[in-house]
């Protein structure tokens, strides 16, 4: 199923256009009957094809129509950078109106949160090899002008956001600004739950927020999810407690940055970044989020 769904493809482009810089196609309709849930995140669900075992869904919530779209096309464009991520196919819609991406499927499976929320005895190897794994990506260089760059994206999003005042705007746009430039890969979203590995293939998922710029931009997640995320939300979103979560921080933080390097002085560095995720938390949740925001201190 998943070849001839491959095969679509050419005929699918045949449907795009695109309109004040915005692409639109036209989705194939699917039977969710034809599948069985499998998981779940904070923009929608994921799903099993119940008779094809090389085929999965990423279902997104009602009313996200473009949101998909977008996702599919960057994740063709960094599958063919050769970045390790699962193959992606069509752009899907059901009867009942939810869009999505069929991809092909990784078959048994897990993410680095979950692994760890399970075998937290293992938080120092798979701290250790979700580290890599983002080494070799921020060290990968891109076509800049097939992707944007993670300034102005944090420009604009800097615009948008109702919560921050004008002076505090101005402050955190000089910090971005002075941040050096690099043309290399950016997960956009990096945080342990969006890779996945079984036996010795890791993958990246997730790709929709892929950009490039300074490595701090992406690592800054990791800081966030691990330490400034309170208890709750990391035990529903990444199924582990705190403290394992700190644990695989810190694993992951000497790792990526180098044991000589004091956890003081990488979390120094590190925080300001991880609290410029503020501007995209808030864009989704459409409301100030003070805990996330002490990470800005230095900045306001």
């Amino acid at each position: 199923m998943y070849e001839n769904l491959q095969k679509m493809n050419c005929f699918l482009l045949f449907f795009t256009f695109v309109t004040e810089n915005t692409v639109t196609m036209e989705a194939i309709k699917i039977n969710l009957d034809d599948y069985i849930l499998s998981g779940g995140g904070f923009n929608g669900e994921s799903y099993d094809h119940k008779t094809d075992p090389n085929v999965m869904l990423k279902l997104y919530f009602p009313g996200k129509i473009q949101q998909p779209l977008d996702e599919m096309l960057m994740t063709r464009k960094v599958y063919k950078l050769g970045i390790p991520t699962p193959e992606p196919g069509e752009y899907v819609v059901t009867e009942d109106g939810r869009y999505g991406i069929l991809f092909r499927r990784i078959t048994g499976k897990i993410s680095y949160s979950r692994a760890s929320g399970e075998h937290p005895e293992k938080v120092p190897q798979y701290a250790e090899e979700f580290a890599q794994m983002c080494l070799q990506l921020n060290a990968t260089q891109v076509d800049t002008t097939q992707f944007e760059h993670v300034k102005d994206r944090y420009y604009r999003l800097l615009e948008e956001n109702p919560f921050f005042t004008t002076a505090e705007k101005n402050r955190l746009g000089k910090f971005i600004a002075d941040v050096p430039d690099c043309n290399t890969a950016l997960h956009g979203d990096l945080q342990f739950s969006n890779a996945i590995f079984t036996g010795s293939q890791r993958y990246f998922i997730d790709l929709g927020d892929f950009c490039y710029g300074y490595p701090l931009f992406d690592v800054g997640m990791m800081y966030l999810c691990c330490i400034l995320d309170d208890e709750a939300y990391i035990r529903e979103y990444f199924h582990m407690d705190k403290s394992t979560a700190m644990h695989f921080w810190e694993c992951f933080a000497h790792a990526y940055f180098g044991k000589d390097r004091s956890l003081k002085d990488i979390e120094e560095e590190i925080r300001p970044f991880a609290g410029l995720k503020t501007l995209i938390v808030e864009r989704d949740t459409r409301c100030p989020m003070p805990l996330l925001r002490t990470a800005l201190e230095g900045i306001l």
